[in-house]
């Protein structure tokens, strides 16, 4: 049996009837999910991106339910309630990258056994796209994958690519990996950068909605990440490279503002990928899913579409 999680209700604008569970993981680290049944045409899994928490995405939830699809999303190890692995719980950290398939295994595993309807999708987002190309590559059952602004790159100055490499390895040795990367900072960026020129989203009522969740629940938030994780995610997205495109029908959503994870990438990736359709969004920044309303759901019909189309 699963022990009940709390989850945050007055935050998440959530349909009704969610369940939060806590898992213990096969490496004994406790993560949090939620799901919500409604939808009978399958199961959205969503993947959240780092600093990320499960009641960021209630308004995906009822999208998805209103298109007639079910969703289970989870927040990663060393984010949101999960366990966290520093002193300074606001360091954003992990020990390995692919430990977050472990976590993928723990809540699909949870969906199975919840009865969740099949057959399944993947909707993943920022790091969690990382993660969730990885989950493919090593046989994720899902029909199709839907992606937003995915982490197959981090944007940076191409002049200091190199000094991030040798600072982020050097770091191990030096025992300076549980540091956060240069330029950032223990506060969550939502309350650090005002919303003017923010690098997340023009819709100002979605910003002000992720404000007001980490101020109302400071559990939930999350700062910088430490060299160690930068150092595992510069990695992590130079291994993914190498590795061949999954047969399975792929809608990607990039803006044409984004300014946290590398384009080029997305663009390189997605002119290969067998059954991928790349929509780059005019005036869209990093997070699709928080902008402005038709932005939203262009991104929510097309996957949902693409979603109808594979089952």
């Amino acid at each position: 049996m699963t022990e009940a999680a709390p989850f945050y209700a007055d935050i998440a604008e959530a349909p009704g009837g969610h369940v939060a569970r806590w898992l213990k993981t096969q490496d004994g680290v406790r993560i949090r999910v939620a799901f919500w049944r409604q939808g009978a045409k399958g199961t959205v899994l969503l993947f959240p991106g780092r600093t990320e928490y499960i009641e960021k995405y209630g308004p995906a939830a009822g999208e998805f339910a209103r298109r007639g699809f079910a969703m289970v999303t989870l927040d990663w190890r060393g984010q949101g309630l999960a366990d966290r692995f520093l002193p300074d719980r606001m360091t954003g950290h992990i020990g390995q990258f692919r430990a977050y398939q472990i976590d993928v295994a723990a809540a699909v595993a949870l969906a199975r056994s919840e009865g969740l309807p099949e057959p399944y999708f993947l909707v993943a987002h920022s790091m969690g796209g990382a993660i969730g190309l990885r989950a493919l590559c090593e046989g994720l059952p899902v029909r199709a994958a839907a992606f937003s602004a995915p982490m197959w790159g981090i944007h940076m100055h191409p002049a200091l690519r190199p000094a991030a490499w040798v600072v982020s390895t050097l770091s191990r040795p030096l025992g300076q990996s549980h540091l956060y990367a240069p330029g950032t900072t223990s506060q969550t960026y939502v309350l650090e950068a005002p919303f003017t020129d923010n690098v997340l989203t023009r819709d100002a009522g979605m910003y002000e909605f992720m404000r007001r969740q980490v101020r109302a629940h400071p559990d939930l938030s999350l700062g910088g990440p430490s060299l160690h994780w930068l150092n595992e995610a510069l990695r992590d997205c130079l291994d993914l490279r190498r590795h061949t495109l999954p047969a399975l029908p792929c809608y990607t959503a990039l803006g044409t503002l984004e300014r946290v994870v590398d384009p080029a990438p997305v663009r390189e990736r997605m002119a290969r990928w067998p059954q991928g359709q790349l929509d780059l969004i005019s005036g869209a920044e990093h997070e699709v899913m928080m902008e402005a309303p038709a932005i939203r759901a262009r991104f929510y019909d097309r996957s949902a579409a693409l979603f109808d189309a594979a089952r």
